[in-house]
C-alpha cells in the first residue's frame, strides 16, 4: 500500500511513525512533510493547502490511500477532490469540517440538537458586541471567540469585562486573525478540568482513542499566552470509564448521527474538546482533525494497527473492530522557539536527536523542523514533542524530560511541568 500523509506538525510525524509501523504500507509519502517525516518516508515540497499540486501527486504516484493531518486543506475541501479522483481519503468533507471551520455552525449546530456546551451570543457588528458585553451587569468572565480558523489561537479567554472588550478589538478591528473576525462568538466561562476525546468515525459508528489533557498556555503554571498546546498526557484518571461512557453518549455520538441527519455524513477523526463542569461534561470546541499535541500520547497507547482502523472506518464497518490500547501512561512535553508564540528566530541547528531517540521509552516527534545543508535545524514556533512512555506516570514524565535533556538549540524554550498535576493528585 502506498500511503501519502498531507501536513508537516508533530500531530503528522506521529501519523507517519504510526502508519509506517503497518506491515500493509509498502512506500510512504509526506507533503510537505518534516526533518523527522523525511526519515520515514518521501517528503514532497508541496504545501498542504495547495489542492491541485496535491491531487497531481497523489495521482502520479498512484497513492492507495490519503491521510489528511491539518485542519485548513479539510476544510478548503481536499478531501472531496482526492475522493472525487477516486483515492480513498482519510478525512472529512468540507461539508462536515465545517464543524470546526466555523465557531458559529458549530455552536449553532450543538443547540440545534440540544448537545451540552456554553450558553453564547454571536455577532457581525463589532459595536454590538461591545453593547453586549457593556449591558452585562453580572460578568462572570467569557470567552470570545473568532468564527472562523486561526490555527487553535482564536479563542480568547476573558475573566475581565475589560479583557472582553480588548478580545473583540482584537478579532473584528485589528482582525488579528484576518477574516476569521468578521464574526464572533461569546460565550460563558466554562469552570472545570479540561479534557480531550478523539475518535475515529464513519459516519455511524466510532472508535474512541484514549483521553488526553493538554497545556496550552506557554509558560509553567499555567501562565503567560495561549498556544497551541506545550504538552500533553493520557490517559486523564478525571475521566473513569462511567465518564468516558457519558462523554461519548452525550457529546460525541448524538454529534455523528446529527451531521448524518444535516446531510454531512462525518468520516474521519473527530476531536472534542469538553469541560468537566459540576453539571457534567460539556462541549468546548469540535476539531475535524487529530490534534496536536494530543496525538503525540494518543498513538503510542494505541496498540492496533492503525492502518487497520482507517481502513474499516473508509468501508463503513467500524463496528465490527476490536481496537486495544496498552495498560501505560504518556507524557509529551513540547519543545518551543524562544519567543513563541510571539516572534521567534528559525534556522537554528537542533542537537541531540538521535542521543534522546535511543532512550528507553522515548520518542521525539519533529514539528517544526527541516533540513538545511545536511543538517536538522529548527523551522516553527513549536520545534518538537519528546514523549516518555511508562508503566505509571512518574516513569512517563521522567522519561520525557530525560528525552528533552538530550535536545538543545539556541534559545529552546519548555514548560517543566508537564505532567505534575496528573502526578500529585495520583
Amino acid at each position: 500500500m502506498r500511503v501519502l500523509i498531507v501536513g508537516s506538525g508533530g500531530r503528522e510525524h506521529t501519523l507517519a511513525w504510526k502508519i509506517a509501523q503497518s506491515p500493509k504500507v509498502g512506500k510512504l509519502f509526506c507533503a510537505p512533510g518534516n526533518a523527522g517525516m523525511a526519515q520515514l518516508g518521501e517528503c514532497a515540497d508541496i504545501k498542504a493547502a495547495d489542492i491541485p499540486a496535491l491531487l497531481d501527486f497523489a495521482k502520479d504516484k498512484g497513492i492507495d490511500l490519503a491521510v489528511i493531518g491539518p485542519e485548513s486543506p479539510l476544510i478548503a475541501g481536499l478531501a472531496d477532490e482526492f475522493r472525487a479522483a477516486g483515492i480513498p481519503t482519510f478525512g472529512p468533507s468540507k461539508a462536515a469540517a465545517e464543524i470546526e471551520g466555523s465557531k458559529v455552525f458549530s455552536k449553532s449546530f450543538m443547540a440545534k440538537y440540544g448537545i451540552p456546551t456554553a450558553s453564547f451570543q454571536v455577532f457581525d457588528d463589532p459595536k454590538k458586541a461591545y453593547g453586549y458585553l457593556s449591558g452585562l451587569s453580572d460578568f462572570s468572565g467569557v470567552a470570545v471567540k473568532a468564527d472562523g480558523e486561526a490555527a487553535g489561537k482564536g479563542a480568547l479567554i476573558c475573566p475581565t469585562k475589560e479583557q472582553a472588550l480588548s478580545a473583540v478589538k482584537l478579532i473584528m478591528e485589528d482582525m488579528a486573525f484576518g477574516k476569521s473576525g468578521d464574526r464572533v462568538v461569546i460565550e460563558e466561562l466554562m469552570e472545570g478540568q479540561e479534557a480531550t476525546l478523539m475518535v475515529i468515525t464513519d459516519g455511524t459508528s466510532a472508535i474512541p482513542l484514549m483521553p488526553s489533557q493538554d497545556y496550552k498556555r506557554a509558560y509553567d503554571n499555567d501562565e503567560g499566552l495561549n498556544t497551541g498546546g506545550m504538552g500533553c498526557y493520557s490517559p486523564v484518571p478525571v475521566v473513569p470509564p462511567e465518564l468516558y461512557d457519558q462523554i461519548l453518549d452525550t457529546l460525541i455520538m448524538p454529534a455523528i448521527r446529527a451531521m448524518k441527519k444535516e446531510g454531512r455524513t462525518y468520516t474521519g477523526l473527530l476531536y472534542t474538546g469538553i469541560m468537566l463542569t459540576k453539571d457534567g461534561p460539556k462541549v468546548i470546541e469540535y476539531n475535524c482533525r487529530f490534534g496536536d499535541p494530543e496525538t503525540q500520547v494518543a498513538l503510542p497507547l494505541m496498540e492496533t494497527d492503525l492502518v487497520d482502523v482507517i481502513m474499516a472506518s473508509l468501508s463503513g464497518k467500524l463496528d465490527s473492530l476490536e481496537v486495544k490500547c496498552y495498560n501505560e501512561c504518556a507524557v509529551c512535553v513540547v519543545i518551543a522557539s524562544g519567543g513563541y508564540p510571539g516572534s521567534y528566530e528559525t534556522g537554528k541547528p537542533i542537537h541531540g536527536l538521535e542521543e534522546a531517540g535511543a532512550l528507553e521509552g522515548v520518542t521525539v516527534f519533529h514539528a517544526g523542523t527541516r533540513i538545511q545543508d545536511g543538517q536538522i535545524v529548527t523551522s516553527g514556533g513549536r520545534v518538537l514533542g519528546v514523549t516518555g512512555v511508562g508503566d505509571t506516570f512518574a516513569q512517563a514524565r521522567d522519561r520525557a524530560y530525560a528525552g528533552v535533556s538530550k535536545i538543545s538549540f539556541e534559545g529552546m524554550h519548555y514548560r517543566k511541568d508537564i505532567g505534575e498535576r496528573v502526578i500529585s493528585n495520583q
